[in-house]
């Protein structure tokens, strides 16, 4: 017989998470918003000036949805790996394993807030996009699928690394010196078919390249790798991902001691 889930424990963890947020929203909001609009300024206005074009979009339109996935991966990081790591630091962490809280609901109400928060960080930027480029979305609802499977998907990464993490500097650590370069050479700015051969090969190494293709393709129905496969490595990933947390949980690795 299949135990009835703790709706309200979920809810609970989800409450405080998202109140976290809320006592930071400057930090949470405001500056990845003025952050943004900052990389339009530069980019948009100095490179976009010189090259108005890439792949039949203008520079500016081009790169929402790249600028969109930094800020999402970024963020749904920072926020998970916050989350589970602040009850680690003060020793809450304990209390929380011994209530009436199972594995799978502490995760979903962990990385569900991380997610939400993420989402509508996402949209937000795409607003502000607005004010500065003209934006149509050729494919809205793989827009939203690719929106909520990624940040879903870093959350529960950025999961893994508050676990993982036993000080501040290695929470900083990933999303500092390698999410964030992955992002910038992963095609946030430009399509790799303008790299010469050689480093287009290099570039399919990233995992990035296939979040922001894919991401880019529901906005223009163009991408520098097929649909079918971003969205396969955006699942794989996900499944990659739930499969740490669980084994996390079933070892009590950097939980129980």
């Amino acid at each position: 017989m299949v135990s009835a889930v703790n709706l309200s424990g979920v809810w609970s963890i989800y409450r405080s998470e998202m109140q976290r947020t809320q006592r930071t929203i400057l930090q949470s909001v405001a500056t990845p918003v003025i952050t943004t609009a900052l990389y339009f300024v530069v980019f948009g206005g100095a490179i976009g000036s010189r090259m108005q074009q890439v792949d039949g979009v203008g520079y500016g339109s081009f790169i929402v949805p790249g600028l969109i996935m930094l800020s999402l991966l970024t963020q749904s990081i920072s926020n998970a790996s916050m989350g589970i790591y602040f009850p680690k630091f003060t020793g809450t962490i304990y209390e929380l394993l011994s209530a009436p809280v199972t594995a799978m609901e502490m995760v979903v109400g962990y990385v569900g807030a991380a997610a939400t928060k993420s989402i509508v960080l996402g949209l937000i930027i795409l607003a502000t996009s607005a004010f500065f480029v003209p934006l149509h979305i050729e494919h809205p609802f793989a827009m939203l699928a690719f929106l909520v499977l990624t940040s879903l998907a870093f959350s529960l990464f950025g999961f893994i690394i508050g676990i993982w993490a036993n000080g501040f500097e290695q929470l900083a650590f990933v999303p500092a010196l390698l999410i964030t370069p992955l992002t910038f050479l992963g095609g946030s700015f430009y399509s790799i078919t303008m790299l010469p051969k050689p480093w287009q090969t290099i570039s399919l190494f990233n995992p990035v390249v296939y979040l922001i293709s894919g991401f880019r393709w529901s906005f223009f129905g163009k991408g520098d790798v097929s649909i079918g496969v971003s969205l396969g490595v955006t699942l794989l990933f996900l499944v990659a991902c739930l499969g740490v947390v669980a084994w996390i949980f079933k070892t009590g690795w950097r939980l129980k001691n």
